[in-house]
């Protein structure tokens, strides 16, 4: 969008002024790679250090050129080596001991099993399709193995995601959101609706977090577990699960977006002047949000937290 305005603005400029020399056509620049990537170094020089002529060759310089690498794929092997050592005086057996590891006795390194997640939930590469990866690099893992492992790894990481948790539910203002997926139901070869529940912070907090919470349902108890004592303000769609949470002192802050979807669908279908008054409203709202985001973190969750209250009591 920037860009588009840009050329816009200069295509104005030049109707506008069309005496003034076309602006310089800008050769873009390549960045240069990476200092801190490895490099390797490949000499390419004379087959003989003797001219045709005979004479000794003399180097005056060098021209060098960067190409970009990679190679897909790797797999290198750890070799863990514990001495054992023995007193003969006394007969002890000294050996230090093995670091510990995420999957005990297991063959896969930290970081082997943060590509496999990253590559799953953030590359969205089925495990079926790391199998296949893995076997062209010359390194079959089986399939169960690597979802033993993607499981393993999810025991391991619950402490961080509690401890996330906590931080959240410290906020005085949280964003909650519930949406579905299949989930495939063990032995009946067919999926069923399950719900990835999302609570997360507003944009003008300090702590930038999102906790997801999977349950096999939708109803509000799975809300309420979650949320426990907390009772601040919470921004949310019309959904009745979170009623409950709101008799009990949770504060409940109407989801705009979901509010404007009304409006434009009045005014839309009708022409409803009091709709277009309404959109025009909450533009402005958002306007208001949008120049609060350059403004310091403190600043501008104070202007949030004032809009809430007046849309609170406005609605």
């Amino acid at each position: 969008m920037d860009a588009d305005i840009a050329a816009i603005e200069t295509e104005l400029e030049n109707l506008v002024t069309p005496d003034a020399p076309p602006a310089t056509k800008k050769t873009p620049k390549r960045a240069p790679l990476p200092p801190e990537l490895p490099r390797t170094e490949i000499r390419h020089d004379p087959e003989s250090e003797h001219c045709d002529c005979g004479c000794q060759l003399r180097r005056i310089g060098e021209d060098i050129s960067e190409k970009l690498d990679y190679t897909p794929g790797v797999f290198h092997v750890e070799r863990h080596i514990r001495g054992k050592w023995v007193c003969d005086q006394c007969e002890t057996l000294t050996q230090a001991p093995m670091p510990a590891q995420i999957i005990d006795k297991g063959i896969p390194t930290a970081s082997l099993l943060a590509q496999v997640l990253i590559a799953k939930y953030a590359d969205h590469l089925p495990l079926y399709r790391q199998e296949q990866i893995f076997a062209r690099a010359g390194v079959p893992i089986p399939r169960s193995t690597l979802g033993e492992w993607v499981g393993i790894c999810g025991v391991r990481l619950q402490p961080l995601v509690d401890a996330l948790r906590d931080l959240l539910l410290a906020e005085p203002v949280l964003h909650a959101d519930e949406t579905p997926v299949p989930m495939l139901a063990p032995g009946k070869k067919k999926t069923h609706r399950a719900y990835l529940w999302a609570y997360a912070t507003t944009p003008y907090a300090g702590l930038k977090a999102v906790v997801y919470d999977f349950t096999e349902g939708r109803g509000g108890q799975h809300a309420r577990d979650f949320l426990g004592d907390w009772r601040g303000k919470l921004i949310c769609d019309g959904y009745s699960g979170y009623k409950q949470s709101f008799a009990k002192g949770v504060t409940e802050i109407g989801c705009m977006a979901h509010a404007r979807r009304k409006f434009v669908d009045l005014h839309v279908a009708d022409k409803s002047q009091i709709a277009g008054q309404a959109i025009d409203l909450i533009g402005q709202l958002y306007q208001i949000e949008r120049e609060a985001q350059s403004l310091p973190t403190h600043k501008a969750s104070k202007i949030h937290e004032l809009l809430l209250h007046n849309w609170q009591h406005t609605a």
